[in-house]
């Protein structure tokens, strides 16, 4: 793909996104799951690809993020990175690769990266996983963290409402932000936590910190594309602005498509051998 629509091509490191939160310049991250889609996002100038295991929402039809599998993020990892030359790259580690112990969450961790040949995981968690942090990146793998609402502890919350309203769960909140930065992660994604809260520890942080419904004082925002396109109908979060209506636009195609095969007018003269 050429025409980025940013001047700068070169490829996006975890360097780069510390230099852009201390030169004030803001991150842009997305999901993408395939080739195709990843190809347009990357080469539209995205900052950050998440290979997000909402990929059991969007991709897959599942109600929760549990049921991703490794083998499955692998799949998914691998063809968004074929399509990527300037995106950093970030994979999410399913549920159940890194909670079991550390030992584990490595070799889970390492299989990842050597089969996908992505740039960097993401794991939820704070001071819970924080030795499993440790020993991933004691391995040489660059980890972003995943504090507020985390989808993979759906079933313990019981509810996809904002996090850490209350003074105790934000005061923990702040003590893993800083857990995890210290443990020497690149990065953490806050999602669906107050505003106030999250500019608080973006100040506080020395490493970028990406927001997901946690207002617009945080170093960079990350969406689900299938959700901004406007391909997906009845998800309506505060945070979540829609760019385009891709459903109504794919829907009138496809309409046409039928219509066209169904009256003998596809393929016409010009389209046959």
């Amino acid at each position: 793909m050429s025409g980025y629509l940013v001047e700068d091509t070169r490829k996006v490191t975890t360097h780069r996104l510390l230099q852009m939160k201390q030169e004030g310049k803001k991150i842009a991250m997305l999901t993408a799951y395939d080739y195709t889609t990843a190809q347009i996002v990357d080469g539209a100038g995205m900052d950050v690809i998440l290979v997000g295991d909402s990929a059991s929402n969007v991709m897959a039809g599942n109600m929760t993020t549990l049921p991703m599998t490794l083998d499955q993020m692998i799949y998914h990892a691998k063809a968004v990175v074929r399509a990527t030359k300037r995106a950093l790259v970030v994979c999410d580690m399913p549920f159940g690769t890194y909670q079991v112990n550390a030992t584990e969450g490595v070799e889970n961790a390492v299989r990842i990266m050597k089969e996908s040949h992505c740039d960097a995981l993401k794991l939820e968690g704070g001071v819970e996983i924080i030795e499993t942090v440790k020993r991933i990146l004691a391995a040489g793998i660059p980890i972003m963290g995943h504090l507020g609402l985390t989808p993979q502890s759906i079933n313990k919350f019981g509810t996809y409402t904002v996090r850490a309203r209350e003074e105790a769960e934000a005061a923990k909140l702040i003590s893993d932000a800083h857990a995890l930065e210290d443990a020497g992660c690149f990065a953490v994604t806050l999602e669906k936590i107050p505003a106030a809260l999250a500019e608080r520890v973006a100040s506080e942080l020395r490493i970028p910190v990406i927001g997901i419904g946690a207002g617009g004082k945080v170093d960079g925002q990350v969406l689900v594309v299938a959700d901004m396109l406007g391909m997906t109908k009845g998800f309506t979060p505060k945070f979540l602005r829609r760019y385009a209506d891709l459903s109504t636009v794919m829907t009138d195609a496809i309409g046409h498509y039928i219509e066209d095969v169904k009256n003998g007018d596809f393929p016409n003269e010009t389209e046959q051998y």
